[in-house]
């Protein structure tokens, strides 16, 4: 098989190949090593990648012979290749949040997610690279450094899921697993050139994923494709007794995703835009010029737009609604402190007087241990959450709409050194409602030969996924924004 047609490739297509005879798991799994040993630490050295699965061909071989004893697939997700976050458990490679604290701990169980992956047929090919425990958007960690942006080496690739965002983006493998506690998944999507979709809490298991704030923790799909996030999606999600948040799910999930994939999912869809959303400085402007060519897609696909000029503030939503923080040392404990005798670490006390993680998280760290969820300032912050639930519900019923659109971020992604800027995730963290961020265009720069990735976040009622994955399909349909960075072309040979 040659590397043009490895190269973006979903999983209709690999599914397409493998019935006709004309591709095997290992073959594609050996193209996609290929790819990492070429790009992740040579070449554009793009640093996404904590380790690589050493049982890959191992796995893709087992898998080939199980298509042949059943004379066709597996399951949904048959031989396709996943890039992990390596904050999600895997019992047969270590799981380190980014942490040197955590280097080489081997959980003794897979995460919910991982085994539901793996009962569908996908193959973990690697662990990718995050922000040291998600706790923030530069993907920066002790245990592997700095994560680079394939599309502008200068910048980074956002976060806390940047190393999973660079590492689908450059084809290293089909699926990407992230996280999501104010951006984590949304960020490098929008600075990726990707699609991400940030679930309803409560629609995907949390269990067996190294915690952050489980007030607004939840895990999804970061593909190339609308198409291929929804397939991970309709594995993915569902109830799991471990994590009693995914009870409200029950009853509120479709017989499955995919019907939703309409090319005419726009149609007669009021879309409201959240102009407070939009930066108003020079810095803004490139983000805006991408963002305002992305509005008249959704007008061509036959939507109806609707300015809404309410003042949220999603800087005032970090500081004063978001528990994140909060949450951080009470949930982390809570997972560290059942991984037994053989975890290097129990408490987040212990990582920090370990001295075993990366520098830049040293502040949050010690703000983290100086707070806690049975104090008057977390319960105001609780109160403020269910307050902004209920305006934007109100919102949307006024303006009788389907979905609220925005840029993902107000300004660029932030060079390497800096700090993220101006990003409008956390409307849904805090909240717990459902977002898809798509790819809306490029912004022209120097150091990025295609331009720097913009994305925009569709936002929608709790469990209003089919609504969103309607009109982020046809968007992207319409749109065709997607381009592979030229940092890591297609191989020789």
């Amino acid at each position: 098989m040659s590397q043009i047609e490895l190269m973006e490739m979903t999983i209709g297509q690999i599914h397409q190949a493998m019935l006709s005879g004309q591709l095997s798991c290992r073959e594609l799994t050996a193209g996609y090593l290929a790819r990492i040993e070429a790009y992740d630490q040579t070449g554009p050295a793009l640093n996404s990648i904590i380790q690589v699965n050493p049982r890959a061909l191992e796995e893709a071989d087992r898998l080939d012979a199980l298509f042949q004893q059943k004379g066709g697939l597996s399951g949904p997700l048959h031989g396709i290749p996943v890039l992990l976050k390596d904050n999600v458990n895997t019992a047969d490679m270590p799981t380190t949040a980014g942490s040197k604290s955590l280097e080489g701990f081997l959980p003794e169980h897979d995460a919910f997610i991982t085994k539901k992956l793996r009962e569908a047929g996908a193959l973990v090919i690697a662990k990718t690279n995050l922000h040291e425990f998600a706790i923030w958007g530069e993907t920066i960690s002790s245990i592997l450094g700095q994560t680079v942006n394939p599309y502008d080496l200068s910048r980074t690739p956002g976060g806390s899921s940047g190393g999973t965002g660079a590492a689908v983006a450059c084809n290293f493998g089909v699926i990407g697993i992230g996280t999501d506690t104010i951006n984590s998944i949304r960020s490098p999507a929008s600075a990726c050139a990707l699609a991400g979709i940030r679930p309803t809490v409560g629609l995907v298991s949390r269990a067996g994923i190294v915690p952050y704030s489980l007030t607004q923790d939840t895990a999804g799909p970061i593909c190339r494709t609308v198409e291929d996030c929804v397939r991970t999606l309709e594995v993915i999600a569902g109830y799991d007794p471990e994590d009693e948040e995914t009870a409200w799910s029950v009853g509120k999930q479709p017989s499955g995703y995919l019907s939703f994939l309409d090319e005419e999912g726009l149609r007669g869809k009021r879309l409201g835009v959240l102009e407070s959303f939009f930066g108003k400085e020079a810095i803004h402007q490139p983000v805006n010029r991408v963002m305002e060519e992305a509005l008249k897609v959704f007008e061509k696909g036959g939507a109806r737009l609707i300015p809404l000029q309410d003042q949220l503030d999603s800087d005032w939503m970090i500081s004063e609604v978001s528990v994140h923080l909060d949450d951080f040392r009470s949930h982390l404990d809570g997972y560290l402190s059942k991984l037994g005798p053989e975890a290097p670490v129990h408490s987040v006390r212990e990582i920090f007087e370990s001295g075993k993680f990366h520098p830049g998280i040293r502040e949050n760290l010690l703000k983290a241990l100086s707070l806690d969820t049975d104090t008057p300032e977390y319960c105001q912050k609780r109160l403020r959450q269910l307050a902004l639930k209920t305006r934007i519900i109100k919102l949307m019923a006024d303006h009788d709409l389907d979905a609220l659109v925005y840029p993902h971020q107000q300004q660029l992604v932030c060079e390497i050194g800096g700090s993220q800027k101006g990003r409008n995730g956390v409307l849904c963290s805090a909240t717990g409602f459902p977002s898809i961020a798509v790819p809306a265009g490029y912004a022209l720069d120097q150091q990025a030969p295609l331009g720097v990735p913009v994305g925009l976040e569709i936002t929608g009622r709790p469990y209003s996924e089919p609504v969103l994955i309607a009109i982020a399909y046809a968007f992207e349909r319409l749109s065709g924004v997607r381009r592979p960075p030229a940092s890591c072309p297609v191989l020789p040979g």
